[in-house]
């Protein structure tokens, strides 16, 4: 006892010397370990459905897709793996879900029966929750929540697979694996052919994509909901810009996706009226960074391509299971636009002042962004001969950890795989945090310069 009480107290100090040091380095650390100790599971014999090992990069690629709830693979999941391999992945989309800070907080709960306040810091910093005398609390919140939503996906899903003459168990596999993986915005899915069979499926479809929406608006957003339900007009500035930009992007791009598909005799053609409308709405939710996909999206037209791409980098909501640059950077992004438009020197939205802190961090974080995705495409088009157009969806699905694919992925030769597999751990991370734990010290600037103004534009 006194031993492993040793090695606890050393665990803790070792994180709590790494997190005053640079919490970033530490986050960025520990999901690449859980990653790593993923693929290293993947690579068992006994993880594949023939019983010999994965090769290392597929059991890396996937890992890395499943712990950042991508959902771009390399091999059909539902008949490459086995039964314990998709338990692996399941639980790495359900590590990667709730953030890799807080189940380590969760591990120090456990050894230490209590949080320190370094501990309280870095789940504070994950989950975007300012009370730090509240941070016990949220994690076995956000945790009881999540799990509490995707059992009523599962319990909703379980019925449809058993009418359709699945097993008791093979019904219940399918609804747990698909209710994390739409809550967790992951788009991993358990069979060979995946949603293509409920196409027209409402009582399959919409439960996922409740899911996949709940889900891609962030923890923050839904513990502000669930406390203030009845008292709309309360709720943080955050939730509101978040909740109505999220709806508008949805709304809009499931109309121009029946637009842009409906005549598409690749997609939405051979569907009924009602189909259509099901597949509209289902491909404008899941770019989000829901990942799944009921049609062909190689068959779409580019429009709807760009259309994607666009859904996609904009992404979900902050400290969610989604990715892009996040519904309330573009939110602040376009309020100041309208404000410079109108000639008003403060950006405001529902009766708030937005700080101008808050602007150069979006603008930042939208600059940094579109510069990943763009040197990463550029190495992707010298590595292969494909052209832009899916060259570029695909940089944009891994670094929004989307995992919508037009099938280019399995074919791509190894050094872009590995492009592929930075892009999803970035668009994880963030770019700002990652920024933060690459910089190699904090520069404060005593001495300020002159203001003047450049012309812009």
């Amino acid at each position: 006892m006194a031993e492993g009480g040793s090695l606890a107290a050393r665990w803790r100090d070792y994180v709590d010397r790494a997190a005053r040091q640079s919490p970033a380095r530490l986050a960025v650390g520990l999901f690449l370990l859980v990653i790593l100790a993923v693929t290293a599971l993947l690579s068992t014999p006994w993880a594949t459905a023939h019983g010999q090992r994965a090769p290392l990069l597929t059991a890396l690629f996937t890992a890395t897709s499943a712990t950042t709830v991508t959902g771009l693979v390399v091999v059909p999941t539902g008949a490459y793996w086995s039964g314990w391999g998709l338990v692996v992945i399941l639980v790495a989309i359900k590590i990667g879900g709730l953030g890799v800070m807080t189940m380590a907080s969760l591990l120090g709960l456990a050894v230490s029966r209590h949080l320190g306040l370094t501990q309280r810091l870095l789940v504070s910093s994950e989950t975007h929750f300012t009370r730090l005398g509240e941070v016990g609390s949220l994690i076995r919140i956000v945790i009881v929540t999540s799990t509490a939503l995707e059992a009523a996906i599962a319990l909703v899903l379980f019925p449809r697979f058993r009418i359709e003459g699945q097993s008791w168990a093979e019904s219940a596999w399918h609804s747990v694996f698909y209710a994390v993986s739409a809550f967790n915005n992951a788009g991993f899915v358990p069979t060979a052919e995946g949603l293509a069979p409920y196409v027209s499926d409402w009582w399959v479809l919409l439960p996922l994509i409740v899911g996949v929406f709940i889900g891609s608006l962030g923890f923050p957003v839904i513990l502000d909901v669930m406390h203030r339900l009845r008292r709309p007009r309360s709720w943080t500035l955050h939730s509101k810009l978040t909740i109505v930009t999220s709806l508008v992007l949805v709304v809009a791009g499931s109309v121009l996706v029946a637009g842009f598909e409906w005549t598409n005799p690749g997609t939405f053609r051979p569907l009924s009226a009602d189909g259509t409308v099901l597949a509209s709405l289902f491909a404008g939710v899941m770019p989000r960074s829901g990942g799944f996909s009921t049609v062909d999206v190689a068959q779409m037209h580019e429009s709807t391509w760009l259309l994607t791409n666009a859904l996609m980098f904009a992404g979900g909501g902050s400290a969610s299971t989604a990715g892009g640059i996040k519904v309330t950077t573009l939110a602040v992004m376009m309020l100041a636009i309208v404000a410079e438009a109108r000639g008003d020197r403060d950006v405001e939205a529902f009766g708030r002042r937005i700080p101008r802190s808050t602007m150069q961090v979006a603008i930042a974080v939208v600059f940094v962004s579109a510069t990943i995705i763009l040197v990463a495409t550029l190495l992707l088009l010298a590595m292969t001969n494909l052209h832009l157009d899916v060259v570029l969806f695909e940089a944009i699905s891994a670094f929004a950890t989307c995992g919508l694919t037009t099938g280019i992925t399995p074919t791509l030769p190894d050094p872009a795989k590995l492009v592929l597999i930075g892009l999803m751990i970035v668009g994880r991370v963030g770019t700002m945090t990652l920024a933060a734990a690459l910089a190699l010290r904090d520069r404060r600037r005593v001495v300020r310069f002159p203001e003047e103004r450049p012309i812009i534009g």
